[in-house]
This record gives C-alpha cells, sequence and structure tokens, in this order.
C-alpha cells in the first residue's frame, strides 16, 4: 500500500465543488500543469498526455454536455489485453429465477463468511434488475460487503453510473481525478468509464445503484421554486492528486454486464491536472433541505427526491434517488406514515441507520424492501393503529433514522442469488395480516 492509500492521506481532503460544474483541478506539486487557452496543446506541460473522457455524445445540446480533459503521466490505452473473469457475483440474467409480484424483505445481506476475504468488487452481489446495457436502457440493484482493500487493484463500468450508498464502514476512494472519503450518510456517484479503486480500514457494506441510460442529476423543483432539496453546492468534487507508481496492476472492467481484467506496468491514477464537468462527486445526505406539508395530507414521496436519472419521458424517471431524512411531521387531520399504495413504478428501499417509522420491526439497516410493480403496500398493523389514533400535535419524524428508495419506471426482476438468501423474511406478509375491517355504516 502506498503513502496515498493511507487511511491518513484521506483525513483532512479538500474538494471543490458542484454537481456537473464546470471546474478544473491541478495537483499542487505540479503547478501550471493545466495547458492554457486549449485543450491538447502540441506538447503538454511536464511532458503529460492530453486525453478526453466523454461521458456524452459530442453532439448533446450544451447544457447536456458532459466531457473532462485530463493530464496524465501515460495514457489509458497502455494495458494488456483484457480477459474474461470467471468468478463474480455480479449478473445481469433476468431469468434465473422465477418472477414473483410477493412483497419482499431481507435481513442485513451477508456476503463475507467467517473466512473469507473480499474486496469491494469481489463483495458485489446482483440483488435485482431490468434492461440491458447493450441497449442503454435499465438499472441494477446491488448489495456490497468487502473487508479487503483493492491493492494494486482498479475498477471502471462501460455501461453506465454508479450511485454507492455505504451503510456500515468508510470508504476511502481513489479516483483519476483526486480521492474522496465516504462516510455512512454519504453517497458517491462514479460516473460511467472513470478509474476507481476503495480502501477499507474495516468491514464495510452498502448498496449501490447502477444506470445505463444518461447520468444522475438533480430533479426539476417546479413549483417549489430555485431553492430546496439537494443543492449542487454541496456536492464534493476531488482535487488532483497523482501517484507515480511502477507495479504490477490490474484493471477491472465492467463491460455488457460481465467482468474482465487486464494488466499494466503502472498506476492509473497518475493524472497531474483535469479540467470539466464530468468528474466523480460525493453528497452528505444530512444537508438535504427537506420540504413537507404546513397543512394536511401525505405528500408523494417524491418530494424527497435527491437525484433522478430521466427516461425519454417527459416526468418518469429510469431511476430517483429519494431519501426519508428526519424532519418535522405536522399535518393536520392526517394520517401521517405514507399512505397505502400501488405504484405503476418499482421501489427498493434499504436503511442506513435508525428505525424506519412505517416498519419499525422487522426493517434493519443493512436488509432492503422491493415491492413491485403494482404490489400492494403500506404500513404495518402497528403502524396503522398507532397512527390513526395517535395526538396529532407537532412532531418530530425519522430522528438518527435514514431510510432511502430507490425507485425506477422499469419492472425489476430479482436474482436467483437474492431469492436463494437465508436473510430472506418469508414473514414479511405477515405484518399485514392483523388490519381488521373497521368498516360501520352508522359511522360518518
Amino acid at each position: 500500500m502506498t503513502d496515498s492509500w493511507k487511511k491518513e492521506a484521506f483525513d483532512d481532503l479538500e474538494y471543490l465543488r458542484g454537481l456537473s460544474n464546470e471546474l478544473e483541478s491541478e495537483d499542487s506539486r505540479c503547478p501550471k500543469s493545466l495547458p492554457l487557452g486549449q485543450n491538447n496543446p502540441q506538447r503538454c506541460p511536464y511532458g503529460l498526455y492530453a486525453e478526453q473522457i466523454s461521458g456524452t455524445a459530442f453532439t448533446v445540446g450544451r447544457e447536456y454536455n458532459r466531457r473532462s480533459w485530463l493530464y496524465r503521466m501515460r495514457p489509458s490505452v497502455l494495458h494488456l489485453p483484457f480477459r474474461k473473469v470467471q468468478e463474480t457475483g455480479i449478473t445481469h440474467r433476468w431469468d434465473e429465477a422465477v418472477p414473483t409480484p410477493n412483497q419482499l424483505r431481507w435481513k442485513p445481506f451477508k456476503v463475507v463468511q467467517s473466512t473469507m476475504q473480499l474486496d469491494f468488487v469481489g463483495g458485489l452481489r446482483t440483488i435485482a434488475g431490468a434492461g440491458d446495457p447493450r441497449i442503454r436502457n435499465g438499472i441494477v440493484i446491488y448489495t456490497y460487503e468487502c473487508n479487503q482493500s483493492m491493492a494494486n487493484k482498479c475498477f471502471y463500468n462501460s455501461d453506465g453510473d454508479f450511485l454507492i450508498v455505504p451503510q456500515k464502514g468508510t470508504l476511502f476512494i481513489k479516483t483519476e481525478f483526486g480521492r474522496l472519503r465516504v462516510d455512512p450518510l454519504e453517497i458517491c456517484l462514479i460516473p460511467q468509464g472513470m478509474k476507481f479503486s476503495v480502501t477499507v480500514s474495516e468491514q464495510s457494506r452498502g448498496y449501490m445503484l447502477e444506470v445505463f441510460d444518461g447520468h444522475f442529476q438533480l430533479p426539476n423543483l417546479g413549483p417549489i421554486g430555485a431553492n430546496g432539496l439537494a443543492n449542487a453546492r454541496d456536492f464534493l468534487v476531488p482535487k488532483a492528486y497523482f501517484e507515480d507508481l511502477e507495479c504490477s496492476y490490474t484493471i477491472i472492467c465492467k463491460y455488457q454486464g460481465q467482468l474482465f481484467e487486464a494488466s499494466q506496468k503502472h498506476s492509473p491514477f497518475d493524472v497531474v491536472a483535469w479540467r470539466g464537468n464530468y468528474h466523480p462527486s460525493k453528497y452528505d445526505l444530512r444537508l438535504f433541505n427537506v420540504m413537507n406539508t404546513v397543512s394536511f395530507d401525505h405528500p408523494d414521496p417524491s418530494i424527497f427526491t435527491v437525484l433522478t436519472c430521466p427516461s425519454t419521458k417527459p416526468g418518469v424517471a429510469i431511476a430517483d434517488f429519494v431519501i426519508f431524512p428526519p424532519r418535522w411531521s405536522v399535518a393536520e387531520n392526517t394520517f401521517r406514515p405514507p399512505y397505502y399504495h400501488r405504484n405503476c413504478m418499482s421501489e427498493f428501499m434499504g436503511l442506513i441507520t435508525g428505525n424506519y417509522e412505517a416498519k419499525e420491526q422487522g426493517f434493519m439497516p443493512g436488509g432492503a424492501t422491493l415491492h413491485s410493480m403494482m404490489t400492494p403496500h403500506g404500513p404495518d398493523n402497528e403502524c396503522f393503529e398507532k397512527s390513526s389514533k395517535g395526538d396529532l400535535k407537532p412532531c418530530r419524524v425519522a430522528d438518527n433514522t435514514m431510510a432511502f428508495m430507490f425507485e425506477s419506471s422499469l419492472s425489476l426482476a430479482v436474482t436467483k442469488w437474492a431469492m436463494d438468501q437465508k436473510e430472506i423474511d418469508s414473514d414479511y406478509y405477515k405484518c399485514w395480516q392483523k388490519l381488521e375491517k373497521n368498516f360501520n355504516l352508522n359511522e360518518k
């Protein structure tokens, strides 16, 4: 492990700010390493190579164009041929398990067994998904658990963007753009094609969402106005930091749903400077500015959307990332928890910490639920009884809790691995069975 990988090297990091902002950065060890006035001069400062990474087609509108220029010691093309990785927990085979419309719940996933040593890539397991990266339409939901750092190894995704949600343990992430420290209650965005490597100092666990279409962006605010929810300024982008290391290095690539690896004789994190609007970032979920009712009725959960990946259909998302943070509840004459619901979207929920208000028993940090398209769901019997009879004073909701939802317009298939896990809760349906008929013809 080099000095730049030590935990202490991530403790006092400084960041740039802004989701998809036009930014630039150069390592302080190489001042004036960014070319002036052009992107691709005949000779770059310090003998560097200029290399562009494009996240969108060249010809899309300027407001949608995503690209960055990297100035590196060696171009990325300097590696040996890729070969297929045989053993992997990643799959896009959506027909492995028999489809089920049932409500599904899992206790905290357990990937690492007592005798195992797994790094971030080795600890990835596919839970559910839909679509095909070859036609650039679809999503995949993963869990990860790891207890080993990625030594002289990095990972990049040719198929789409990653949104990483740590639940337990800090991730120390080296990227081509610089270093990120990502703690639980923070999220990390790794856009398509960007190399990264994960170091851990303890056993770590979390969730990950992959989208094949487009990129994550802030949702439109509409009638909310110009401010609220997540702010672009709160997304932190790494400053340039290079690693000049000559050694045997493994590059892992996810391509068309499968993993491939290639070797090279140097670290890929040799970028001395960069500029552009296509970069990795992290965001602290505690900075989310919650919007809520101050009169009556429970608003739709869309008001809690942090990030969205829009589809080509206006107002419909390939994937939304939604959180349920601590907040005040003041609705008058209202059943305040989430209402009973059947939805044309698929809803996958995870719990980072605390107890989710609508199901305080059985839904645990590190676990998950999946409510598929038009499958009914809602508060359990205990929550209904308490909330339909309780005093409607203003009260705090979800203190010390952070639940989230990956919501998609796609119908998700659950993998055989996820259906075969001992953590699956076969008694989940029982939490609604005590709901009684309260109908009274004489009561108005």
